[in-house]
C-alpha cells in the first residue's frame, strides 16, 4: 500500500481569482497527497486588479483549530504556509507548526507579501521582519526578489546580475533550515531562472524555464504547490524546481490572449500533464 502522506497548507481563500488555496489544493493533491486547509482570511476577490473585495480575518480562529486538531491528534507530514492576513497569525502558525508536524515533518514558506518591488496591501517591514522568522523554521523557502530584499532589508531594483542573485541566495541561507529556492534570475537571454541552494551540502544550482511575456496574480501560488507536490513525492530540489517552473509556464501559455482573464492562470487546463513533466524530470 502507498503511504497515504497528509500536508497541511495555510494561506488565504480568494473566492474567485485563482490564487492561494484554490491553487493549492488542487495541484498538491494532484500529485496524491492528501491537502489539509488551514485558510487566514476569506476574500470575495484576491486583491490585484479588483477594488471593494471583501476580507474575513481569520486570525481568532487559528488557535482554536490547532486545539482541536491536538484533541484529534491529527498530524501532517508537511506544513506549506501561503498569504498570511495577519502578523499576529506568524506565531499562531509557529505553534501550529511545532504542534502539529509529525516528527521529520518538512516545511514549506511561501513568503507572500510583496512582488514588482512594492508590498502587498496592508504589509511593511514589521511583517517582512516576522516572516523572516518563519523562513528560519522551514526546510525550503520560495521567496522572489522583491520578498528577499524585504527580508534581507536590501534595496528592490528590476534586474539583478547573476552574481547579485546568487549572494542574495546565500544571505538567504541565515533563514532556512537547508534550502533557498529564490525565484526571478533574468540573466538567461529569453529565459527565466530559480536559483535553488542547499546550505548542508553547499551547493548552488540554476534552473531555467522559457520566459513568458505575461504578468498575472497567482503564478507564484502556482509556482509554489507544484514544487511542494514534487518534492513531497520525492523528486530533488533542482527536479522539483524544473517540473514548478514548466508547469507554471504551460499555465501561462494556455492564458495568453485571454483579456478577460488577467485575475490568474489557467492551471486547470495544463493539470492533467503534471505526470509527463513528472517522469520528465
Amino acid at each position: 500500500m502507498v503511504e497515504n502522506k497528509k500536508i497541511l497548507t495555510i494561506q488565504d481563500i480568494s473566492c474567485y481569482g485563482q490564487c492561494s488555496i484554490t491553487v493549492a489544493l488542487p495541484i498538491v493533491s494532484a500529485f496524491g497527497i492528501e491537502t489539509a486547509i488551514l485558510p487566514s482570511a476569506v476574500l470575495s476577490t484576491h486583491t490585484a486588479g479588483f477594488t471593494d473585495f471583501t476580507v474575513r480575518d481569520l486570525t481568532e480562529d487559528l488557535p482554536e483549530i490547532r486545539k482541536h486538531w491536538e484533541k484529534e491528534e491529527i498530524y501532517f507530514d508537511a506544513i506549506y504556509t501561503g498569504f498570511i492576513a495577519s502578523i499576529e497569525q506568524l506565531d499562531y502558525i509557529k505553534d501550529i507548526i511545532d504542534s502539529r508536524l509529525k516528527p521529520g515533518g518538512l516545511v514549506f514558506v511561501d513568503p507572500a507579501m510583496a512582488d514588482y518591488g512594492e508590498f502587498y496591501n496592508g504589509f511593511d517591514q514589521e511583517f517582512a521582519d516576522k516572516m523572516g522568522e518563519l523562513c528560519k523554521l522551514g526546510d525550503f523557502i520560495l521567496p522572489n526578489t522583491t520578498e528577499a530584499c524585504y527580508i534581507l532589508h536590501k534595496p528592490w531594483k528590476e534586474e539583478f546580475t547573476r552574481d547579485e542573485m546568487l549572494e542574495m541566495a546565500k544571505e538567504l541561507a541565515d533563514f532556512t533550515k537547508r534550502h533557498v529556492i529564490l525565484k526571478g534570475d533574468a540573466n538567461e537571454e529569453g529565459k527565466l531562472g530559480m536559483i535553488v541552494l542547499d546550505k548542508q551540502e553547499s551547493t548552488v544550482e540554476i534552473v531555467y524555464n522559457d520566459k513568458i511575456d505575461y504578468v498575472s496574480h497567482g503564478t507564484g501560488d502556482v509556482f509554489a504547490s507544484s514544487f511542494v507536490g514534487s518534492t513531497m513525492i520525492g523528486k530533488t530540489p533542482t527536479s522539483a524546481a524544473k517540473i514548478a517552473g514548466e508547469f507554471t509556464k504551460c499555465a501561462i501559455e494556455k492564458t495568453v490572449g485571454d483579456e478577460t482573464h488577467a485575475y490568474g492562470v489557467k492551471f486547470e487546463q495544463v493539470i492533467l500533464d503534471l505526470n509527463e513533466l513528472i517522469e520528465s524530470f
